[in-house]
């Protein structure tokens, strides 16, 4: 199985005085929101119970990580790695500035197990790419990837401990403005 991603070309411009160029962007291509009431059946299928105990349990087990999450906890998500809570926000030099309107926004971090981030970093990629006429030009094919790491403070750190490349890739466009650097409140367990 291989995740589906197109390659549109696209007008892009940086600017309203920017004349633009044509680019190829990435996006997914058949990603759908499975449906809770399929996702219950599949997993009561899977263990041998009931839809119904499986549905109370689903529905249970949401409550509780909702809870713990909210009150600072790392929670475990079984099979796929934790969630917890994290803030985007600006620094400042004195505790005296120090105020909730530092804090730009509220975020949810999941982190992957490490088998989840194996599998992820050897299922495929299937790129299909389209010119700007709608027209298929191109497949590409990967079998492998750098998965990325949401604990590292840069956020770009590979499930075998590297770094993916910063920057806009060697191309000459510009590259837009970064977002404030995040600072992640750990939990409180």
């Amino acid at each position: 199985m291989a995740l589906k991603v197109k390659a549109v070309e696209r007008l892009l411009k940086f600017d309203k005085n920017d004349p633009g160029s044509y680019r190829y962007v990435l996006k997914p291509e058949l990603y759908t929101s499975l449906d809770q009431k399929k996702v219950i059946r599949e997993a009561a299928l899977r263990s041998g119970v009931s839809q119904g105990v499986m549905k109370a349990c689903w529905d249970a087990a949401g409550e509780v990580i909702k809870a713990w999450a909210t009150e600072g906890h790392a929670v475990a998500l079984p099979g796929l790695g934790s969630m917890r809570f994290g803030l985007r926000s600006k620094s400042v030099e004195k505790v005296e500035d120090v105020k909730t309107g530092l804090i730009s926004s509220r975020r949810i971090i999941f982190t992957p197990s490490v088998d989840l981030k194996d599998e992820l970093a050897n299922t495929g990629i299937l790129i299909t790419c389209y010119d700007r006429t709608g027209k298929e030009v191109k497949r590409v094919t990967s079998t492998s990837g750098e998965v990325e790491d949401p604990e590292n403070e840069n956020g770009n750190q590979s499930q075998n401990g590297g770094s993916t490349s910063g920057g806009n890739g060697g191309n000459n466009t510009p590259t837009p403005p970064v977002e404030e650097p995040d600072y992640d409140q750990p939990s409180g367990d």
